[in-house]
């Protein structure tokens, strides 16, 4: 199925919103519209075709939430490159989990938006996404991960002990 092609439009610095590239400059509190609460995107009656659509995610299932956010400005360090060389993020304020990302070319021109459409996994706890969405805005194309709808929810009750990595115990696991 072709959403799950990533055709250039997903590089690593996207997994998790990472970043090590970056001096991060200029934070500060604001309230905007983020992705927040995002139950219907998770809800196992979806399947992945309700969710993915041409061009982009199905908004009839995404919540969007007026919510303070740490604006951050990450600009890479002097003498550096990176395929990413501004990107600004919108971090929740209690989680500290990045919700939007906005990221700029080399001619500071806004290129790729990412968004990440969290839930409240209350059994851990943590707020984390149920699926992360990065849009090309000079392609029209997007990608997603995390989306989950069709597939077994996470088992938080297993409990695991060192032994469970060593390198036997990952072979047993392990498929061919």
């Amino acid at each position: 199925m072709g959403f799950f092609q990533r055709n250039g439009n997903y590089h690593y610095s996207d997994t998790f919103f990472r970043s090590s590239c970056c001096n991060f400059l200029n934070s500060f509190i604001f309230e905007i519209y983020v992705p927040y609460n995002s139950y219907k995107l998770h809800s196992d009656t979806l399947k992945y075709t309700d969710i993915l659509k041409p061009g982009h995610i199905n908004t009839e299932f995404a919540r969007y939430e007026l919510h303070r956010v740490w604006v951050v400005d990450a600009i890479v360090k002097k003498g550096k490159k990176h395929l990413y060389p501004h990107r600004t993020f919108y971090l929740d304020e209690d989680s500290w989990q990045a919700l939007i990302i906005d990221i700029y070319n080399d001619r500071g021109r806004p290129w790729r938006v990412s968004e990440g459409h969290v839930i409240n996994y209350y059994e851990v706890p943590t707020i984390w996404t149920t699926l992360q969405a990065h849009y090309d805005l000079k392609s029209g194309r997007y990608f997603v991960n995390g989306v989950d709808n069709e597939e077994r929810m996470y088992d938080f009750s297993i409990e695991r002990s060192p032994v469970d990595y060593t390198p036997a115990a990952l072979r047993k696991l392990g498929k061919r």
